[in-house]
């Protein structure tokens, strides 16, 4: 896929990629090393550091989201983007897909400190620093799995649930296996992907439900306004009846006759030829009467005021306005949660450093 088709289908994916790479030559272009960056420098650039995140600089648990320690680094995590974004935007949207990835980058951060403040207070960890987009990354991973689980399509293609499997399990695998990997950072970014997703999902699931309704009640009513309508009187309906019927018998016996004399004026007629016409004559004259019947069988219900074959269709069904917002609903509440998580860390830590003084 080129740039140009990149930005037409997944903008955000595009400019989060361009950010990256940008972010990345700035540092380059101020003497920062390609391929070992200084702790200094990645403080200076937004890095994710305890004393700092969970004291005045909130800020870096997003700006760390875009700060790569590191050229390869940079390259497997702008790989991931690319391959993840452009099939997770389209699918949830920018809107959605820009807040999932802040939100699960967010996530990943904040568990990254959380377990990093409980081993300091545990006597067994130090603080240190993160950086990269794993966390959003996984995140948006975690929700392509639950796409795939609920078989949601994208242009009509259904995701491959045991690739995506496959893919985050490298990735989780790949970070318990190497040292100073985030693999905190990748749980916590996985699992806030996963309950937004849910949210996605769900509501995904209730509006299909109300547009397969909705596509049944249109056919119902493409069908309709082919069945005639007819509303008849008793008085009416019995008049229509007596003369149609002695109409359509006079008809048939007169051709009943004629076929007779036909009959008498041929000499070359059997007797076999003659019962066999004399039966179709009958014959008709019997389905005449059948015919009629029928018709008066038919009509006789739709006496007062009765109407045939008439359904009124239902209303179409509007999916409830819940649905729409259930995803908006969760980014909410997992917002709220993030910053009462980030309140509770930063009040414990300023208690052990007022502690300490």
């Amino acid at each position: 896929m080129t740039i140009q088709q990149l930005l037409k289908t997944a903008p955000v994916t595009t400019l989060l990629l361009v950010s990256f790479i940008g972010l990345f030559i700035m540092q380059i272009l101020t003497g920062v090393d390609a391929n070992n960056p200084s702790t200094e420098a990645l403080l200076k650039w937004g890095a994710n550091a305890l004393p700092f995140t969970m004291g005045d600089d909130p800020w870096r648990l997003v700006s760390s989201a875009f700060l790569h320690i590191g050229l390869m680094h940079l390259l497997f995590n702008g790989f991931a983007m690319y391959f993840f974004g452009q099939i997770a935007e389209p699918m949830f949207g920018s809107a959605k897909f820009l807040a999932l990835f802040l939100l699960a980058a967010i996530g990943g951060n904040l568990l990254n400190s959380y377990v990093t403040w409980q081993s300091i207070l545990d006597g067994t960890g130090q603080p240190g620093l993160s950086a990269g987009a794993s966390g959003g990354i996984m995140g948006i991973g975690a929700a392509l799995l639950i796409a795939a689980l609920f078989k949601i399509s994208v242009n009509g293609m259904v995701l491959n649930l045991k690739s995506l499997i496959f893919i985050m399990g490298i990735n989780l695998v790949y970070g318990f296996a190497v040292p100073g990997i985030d693999n905190a950072g990748h749980i916590g970014g996985a699992i806030t992907g996963l309950v937004i997703a849910l949210a996605f999902a769900i509501g995904y699931r209730q509006r299909l439900a109300a547009a397969i309704q909705n596509a049944a009640i249109q056919q119902q009513r493409t069908f309709n306004p082919y069945q005639t309508n007819y509303s008849y009187s008793t008085h009416d309906n019995s008049s229509y009846n007596s003369q149609y019927s002695g109409q359509y018998r006079e008809q048939h016996d007169n051709q009943g006759r004629y076929d007779a004399n036909s009959i008498d004026q041929s000499p070359h007629l059997d007797t076999n030829s003659t019962e066999q016409d004399t039966a179709f004559a009958n014959n008709e004259t019997n389905t005449a009467d059948i015919y009629a019947e029928s018709v008066t069988a038919n009509n006789s219900p739709l006496s007062n005021e009765a109407v045939h074959n008439s359904i009124d269709p239902k209303a179409l069904k509007k999916p409830s306005i819940i649905w729409q917002l259930l995803p908006w609903l969760a980014m909410l509440l997992i917002s709220i949660g993030f910053v009462w998580w980030w309140q509770d860390i930063h009040q414990q830590l300023l208690q052990v450093l007022k502690a300490i003084e």
